[in-house]
Protein backbone atom coordinates (compact mmCIF):
# COMPACT_ATOMS: atom_id res chain seq x y z
CA UNK A 1 0.00 0.00 0.00
CA UNK A 2 1.51 3.54 -0.93
CA UNK A 3 1.32 6.07 2.02
CA UNK A 4 -0.95 9.11 2.21
CA UNK A 5 1.28 12.00 0.99
CA UNK A 6 0.54 15.51 -0.53
CA UNK A 7 1.29 15.87 -3.80
CA UNK A 8 4.38 18.38 -3.33
CA UNK A 9 5.44 14.92 -1.13
CA UNK A 10 3.73 12.52 -3.31
CA UNK A 11 6.61 14.11 -5.94
CA UNK A 12 9.60 14.17 -3.46
CA UNK A 13 9.17 10.31 -3.14
CA UNK A 14 8.32 9.61 -6.87
CA UNK A 15 11.80 11.72 -8.02
CA UNK A 16 13.97 9.47 -5.29
CA UNK A 17 12.06 6.03 -6.10
CA UNK A 18 13.42 7.04 -10.12
CA UNK A 19 16.88 7.95 -8.52
CA UNK A 20 17.58 4.74 -6.88
CA UNK A 21 14.71 2.24 -8.01
CA UNK A 22 15.58 3.18 -12.05
CA UNK A 23 19.00 4.34 -11.45
CA UNK A 24 18.37 7.74 -12.62
CA UNK A 25 21.45 10.76 -11.92
CA UNK A 26 21.31 12.88 -8.65
CA UNK A 27 22.70 14.72 -6.32
CA UNK A 28 20.95 12.55 -3.93
CA UNK A 29 22.08 9.02 -5.35
CA UNK A 30 25.27 7.80 -3.82
CA UNK A 31 28.15 8.22 -6.05
CA UNK A 32 29.75 4.71 -4.99
CA UNK A 33 28.93 1.90 -7.37
CA UNK A 34 26.23 -0.93 -5.90
CA UNK A 35 27.87 -4.07 -4.94
CA UNK A 36 24.61 -5.76 -4.07
CA UNK A 37 21.07 -5.21 -5.37
CA UNK A 38 17.68 -6.50 -6.38
CA UNK A 39 15.26 -5.95 -9.55
CA UNK A 40 11.72 -6.13 -9.65
CA UNK A 41 11.64 -7.77 -6.94
CA UNK A 42 8.65 -9.44 -5.25
CA UNK A 43 8.57 -11.26 -2.05
CA UNK A 44 6.39 -13.92 0.08
CA UNK A 45 6.27 -16.79 2.45
CA UNK A 46 4.60 -19.53 2.38
CA UNK A 47 0.60 -18.76 2.95
CA UNK A 48 0.27 -15.47 1.93
CA UNK A 49 -1.48 -14.92 -1.11
CA UNK A 50 -0.17 -11.24 -2.07
CA UNK A 51 3.73 -10.48 -1.76
CA UNK A 52 4.77 -9.00 1.42
CA UNK A 53 7.59 -6.57 0.09
CA UNK A 54 7.58 -5.07 -3.63
CA UNK A 55 10.13 -2.83 -5.05
CA UNK A 56 11.43 -1.85 -8.46
CA UNK A 57 15.22 -1.71 -6.98
CA UNK A 58 16.97 -1.48 -4.24
CA UNK A 59 20.90 -0.91 -4.14
CA UNK A 60 23.72 -1.07 -1.22
CA UNK A 61 26.71 1.50 -2.18
CA UNK A 62 30.42 -0.62 -2.27
CA UNK A 63 31.92 0.84 1.11
CA UNK A 64 29.13 2.60 2.53
CA UNK A 65 26.56 1.68 5.22
CA UNK A 66 22.68 1.34 4.06
CA UNK A 67 19.94 1.00 7.09
CA UNK A 68 16.74 -0.28 6.44
CA UNK A 69 14.27 1.19 8.31
CA UNK A 70 10.89 1.54 9.27
CA UNK A 71 8.20 0.14 11.87
CA UNK A 72 7.18 -3.44 12.47
CA UNK A 73 5.84 -5.44 9.58
CA UNK A 74 6.93 -3.27 7.17
CA UNK A 75 9.35 -5.91 5.14
CA UNK A 76 13.20 -4.52 6.82
CA UNK A 77 13.97 -8.42 7.63
CA UNK A 78 12.04 -10.20 4.77
CA UNK A 79 14.05 -7.62 2.78
CA UNK A 80 17.66 -8.88 3.94
CA UNK A 81 16.98 -12.19 3.65
CA UNK A 82 16.63 -11.97 0.11
CA UNK A 83 19.41 -9.93 -0.26
CA UNK A 84 21.33 -12.43 1.58
CA UNK A 85 20.10 -15.55 0.14
CA UNK A 86 18.17 -17.06 2.36
CA UNK A 87 14.60 -15.97 0.67
CA UNK A 88 13.90 -17.03 -2.59
CA UNK A 89 12.35 -14.12 -4.79
CA UNK A 90 8.29 -14.63 -5.86
CA UNK A 91 10.20 -12.38 -8.87
CA UNK A 92 12.88 -10.59 -9.72
CA UNK A 93 16.34 -11.19 -8.92
CA UNK A 94 19.34 -10.25 -6.39
CA UNK A 95 23.01 -9.66 -8.08
CA UNK A 96 25.83 -9.14 -6.10
CA UNK A 97 29.04 -8.23 -7.31
CA UNK A 98 28.04 -8.86 -10.97
CA UNK A 99 26.65 -12.10 -10.49
CA UNK A 100 22.70 -13.67 -9.56
CA UNK A 101 23.28 -14.38 -5.88
CA UNK A 102 21.57 -17.96 -6.53
CA UNK A 103 24.52 -18.94 -8.63
CA UNK A 104 27.10 -18.74 -5.76
CA UNK A 105 27.71 -22.09 -3.89
CA UNK A 106 27.08 -21.96 -0.19
CA UNK A 107 30.83 -21.48 0.76
CA UNK A 108 31.18 -19.75 -1.90
CA UNK A 109 28.63 -17.30 -0.86
CA UNK A 110 29.71 -17.24 2.40
CA UNK A 111 33.54 -16.05 1.62
CA UNK A 112 31.70 -13.16 -0.05
CA UNK A 113 28.62 -11.94 2.60
CA UNK A 114 28.24 -12.33 5.91
CA UNK A 115 25.20 -12.04 7.97
CA UNK A 116 24.13 -12.34 11.51
CA UNK A 117 20.40 -12.69 11.57
CA UNK A 118 18.15 -12.27 14.83
CA UNK A 119 18.05 -16.04 15.49
CA UNK A 120 21.12 -16.97 16.43
CA UNK A 121 21.94 -20.36 18.68
CA UNK A 122 25.21 -22.01 19.73
CA UNK A 123 26.19 -24.67 22.66
CA UNK A 124 26.06 -22.52 25.80
CA UNK A 125 29.04 -24.44 26.90
CA UNK A 126 31.23 -23.39 23.86
CA UNK A 127 33.88 -20.19 24.27
CA UNK A 128 33.71 -16.84 22.34
CA UNK A 129 37.42 -17.76 20.72
CA UNK A 130 36.21 -21.37 19.61
CA UNK A 131 32.28 -19.67 18.21
CA UNK A 132 34.79 -16.70 15.90
CA UNK A 133 36.34 -19.72 14.39
CA UNK A 134 33.37 -21.25 13.66
CA UNK A 135 33.74 -18.33 10.88
CA UNK A 136 36.37 -19.41 9.29
CA UNK A 137 34.12 -22.55 7.68
CA UNK A 138 33.88 -20.95 4.28
CA UNK A 139 37.39 -20.64 4.29
CA UNK A 140 38.58 -24.58 5.15
CA UNK A 141 37.46 -28.09 3.85
CA UNK A 142 36.43 -30.38 6.22
CA UNK A 143 39.35 -32.12 7.48
CA UNK A 144 41.54 -28.79 6.95
CA UNK A 145 43.96 -27.98 10.36
CA UNK A 146 43.59 -24.15 11.40
CA UNK A 147 45.94 -22.34 9.51
CA UNK A 148 47.82 -19.39 10.01
CA UNK A 149 45.34 -17.03 8.15
CA UNK A 150 42.95 -18.31 9.89
CA UNK A 151 44.31 -17.27 13.52
CA UNK A 152 44.97 -13.67 11.88
CA UNK A 153 41.19 -13.68 10.96
CA UNK A 154 40.29 -15.03 14.41
CA UNK A 155 42.46 -12.63 16.11
CA UNK A 156 41.55 -9.29 13.94
CA UNK A 157 38.03 -10.03 14.67
CA UNK A 158 37.96 -10.61 18.06
CA UNK A 159 40.21 -7.35 18.44
CA UNK A 160 37.52 -5.31 16.43
CA UNK A 161 34.53 -6.78 18.33
CA UNK A 162 36.37 -5.72 21.40
CA UNK A 163 35.57 -9.23 22.97
CA UNK A 164 39.34 -10.07 23.87
CA UNK A 165 38.26 -10.07 27.40
CA UNK A 166 35.80 -12.59 26.78
CA UNK A 167 37.89 -14.80 24.58
CA UNK A 168 37.52 -17.66 27.38
CA UNK A 169 34.11 -17.49 28.54
CA UNK A 170 31.67 -19.55 27.97
CA UNK A 171 28.84 -17.95 25.39
CA UNK A 172 26.05 -19.63 27.50
CA UNK A 173 27.10 -17.04 30.77
CA UNK A 174 27.45 -13.67 28.56
CA UNK A 175 24.56 -10.78 28.95
CA UNK A 176 22.97 -10.15 25.53
CA UNK A 177 25.40 -7.13 24.38
CA UNK A 178 28.39 -9.13 24.86
CA UNK A 179 26.62 -12.11 23.46
CA UNK A 180 25.76 -9.91 20.25
CA UNK A 181 29.39 -8.81 20.09
CA UNK A 182 30.28 -12.48 20.21
CA UNK A 183 28.56 -13.26 16.93
CA UNK A 184 29.43 -10.15 15.02
CA UNK A 185 33.23 -11.23 16.11
CA UNK A 186 32.35 -14.70 14.70
CA UNK A 187 30.74 -12.93 11.46
CA UNK A 188 34.26 -10.51 11.27
CA UNK A 189 35.93 -13.71 10.93
CA UNK A 190 34.58 -14.87 8.00
CA UNK A 191 36.82 -11.87 6.16
CA UNK A 192 33.68 -10.71 3.88
CA UNK A 193 33.58 -7.28 2.15
CA UNK A 194 29.74 -7.35 2.33
CA UNK A 195 27.73 -7.58 5.67
CA UNK A 196 24.15 -7.56 6.38
CA UNK A 197 22.93 -7.43 10.25
CA UNK A 198 19.60 -7.42 10.70
CA UNK A 199 18.50 -5.42 13.92
CA UNK A 200 21.81 -6.06 15.83
CA UNK A 201 20.99 -4.02 18.74
CA UNK A 202 17.58 -5.25 19.54
CA UNK A 203 17.05 -6.03 22.92
CA UNK A 204 20.33 -4.37 23.89
CA UNK A 205 21.27 -1.77 26.64
CA UNK A 206 22.21 2.03 25.22
CA UNK A 207 26.17 1.35 25.87
CA UNK A 208 25.97 -2.36 23.96
CA UNK A 209 23.94 -0.13 21.05
CA UNK A 210 26.51 2.18 20.57
CA UNK A 211 29.44 -0.62 21.08
CA UNK A 212 27.86 -2.69 18.49
CA UNK A 213 27.25 0.43 15.99
CA UNK A 214 30.85 1.72 16.79
CA UNK A 215 32.35 -2.11 15.99
CA UNK A 216 29.91 -1.13 12.80
CA UNK A 217 31.57 1.90 11.91
CA UNK A 218 34.93 0.77 12.48
CA UNK A 219 34.57 -2.14 10.15
CA UNK A 220 33.33 0.30 7.28
CA UNK A 221 36.11 2.83 7.71
CA UNK A 222 39.40 0.96 8.64
CA UNK A 223 38.21 -2.52 6.41
CA UNK A 224 36.16 -0.66 3.82
CA UNK A 225 33.32 -3.42 4.50
CA UNK A 226 30.16 -2.71 3.34
CA UNK A 227 27.23 -2.96 5.39
CA UNK A 228 23.38 -3.30 5.05
CA UNK A 229 21.52 -3.06 8.74
CA UNK A 230 18.04 -3.20 9.78
CA UNK A 231 18.09 -0.58 12.95
CA UNK A 232 14.75 0.18 14.14
CA UNK A 233 16.33 3.26 16.04
CA UNK A 234 15.70 5.46 13.03
CA UNK A 235 17.88 8.36 15.03
CA UNK A 236 20.32 5.73 15.06
CA UNK A 237 20.50 4.61 11.75
CA UNK A 238 20.90 8.58 11.41
CA UNK A 239 23.31 9.18 12.68
CA UNK A 240 25.58 6.14 11.68
CA UNK A 241 24.76 5.23 7.99
CA UNK A 242 25.52 7.40 5.02
CA UNK A 243 22.56 6.12 3.08
CA UNK A 244 18.88 4.82 4.51
CA UNK A 245 16.13 3.03 2.81
CA UNK A 246 12.69 3.77 4.65
CA UNK A 247 10.19 1.00 3.92
CA UNK A 248 6.53 1.29 4.65
CA UNK A 249 4.41 -1.65 4.12
CA UNK A 250 6.65 -3.46 2.03
CA UNK A 251 7.37 -0.80 -0.63
CA UNK A 252 10.65 1.68 -0.24
CA UNK A 253 9.12 4.96 0.85
CA UNK A 254 11.94 7.13 -0.04
CA UNK A 255 16.27 6.46 0.07
CA UNK A 256 18.86 8.73 -0.05
CA UNK A 257 21.50 10.07 2.67
CA UNK A 258 19.87 10.94 6.22
CA UNK A 259 19.74 14.68 6.18
CA UNK A 260 17.17 14.26 3.23
CA UNK A 261 15.35 11.53 4.56
CA UNK A 262 14.99 11.58 8.18
CA UNK A 263 11.83 14.38 7.89
CA UNK A 264 9.18 15.44 9.69
CA UNK A 265 7.16 13.95 6.88
CA UNK A 266 8.57 10.63 6.75
CA UNK A 267 8.01 9.88 10.64
CA UNK A 268 4.26 11.21 10.62
CA UNK A 269 3.60 8.98 6.99
CA UNK A 270 5.69 6.08 7.60
CA UNK A 271 6.27 5.68 11.63
CA UNK A 272 2.77 7.41 12.54
CA UNK A 273 4.20 9.91 14.64
CA UNK A 274 4.33 13.79 14.85
CA UNK A 275 7.91 14.96 15.46
CA UNK A 276 10.83 17.70 15.56
CA UNK A 277 13.95 16.89 13.36
CA UNK A 278 16.69 18.95 14.04
CA UNK A 279 20.48 18.25 13.31
CA UNK A 280 23.10 19.70 15.71
CA UNK A 281 24.97 17.73 13.34
CA UNK A 282 23.53 14.85 14.69
CA UNK A 283 20.21 14.55 14.24
CA UNK A 284 17.83 14.52 16.85
CA UNK A 285 14.46 13.46 16.84
CA UNK A 286 11.72 14.73 19.75
CA UNK A 287 8.69 12.99 19.51
CA UNK A 288 5.49 15.14 20.16
CA UNK A 289 2.44 12.88 19.83
CA UNK A 290 1.22 9.22 18.11
CA UNK A 291 -0.88 10.00 15.00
Amino acid sequence: MTPEIDSEDRETGQRAERQVFDGGDSDRKSTSASVLHAEDLALGYPGTDEPVVECDRIDVPEGEITALVGPNGSGKSTMLKALSNHLDPDRGTVVLDGREIHQYGDKELARELGLLSQENDAPGSITVEDLVYHGRYPHREFFDAVSEADHEAVERAIELAGVEDLRDEEVGSLSGGQKQLAWIAMVLAQDTDVLLLDEPTTFLDLHHQLRVMEVVRTLNEEENVTVAVVLHDIAQAARFADNLVALHDGEPYDWGPPREVVTEQLLADVFEVDAAVTYTPDPEIVPKRSL
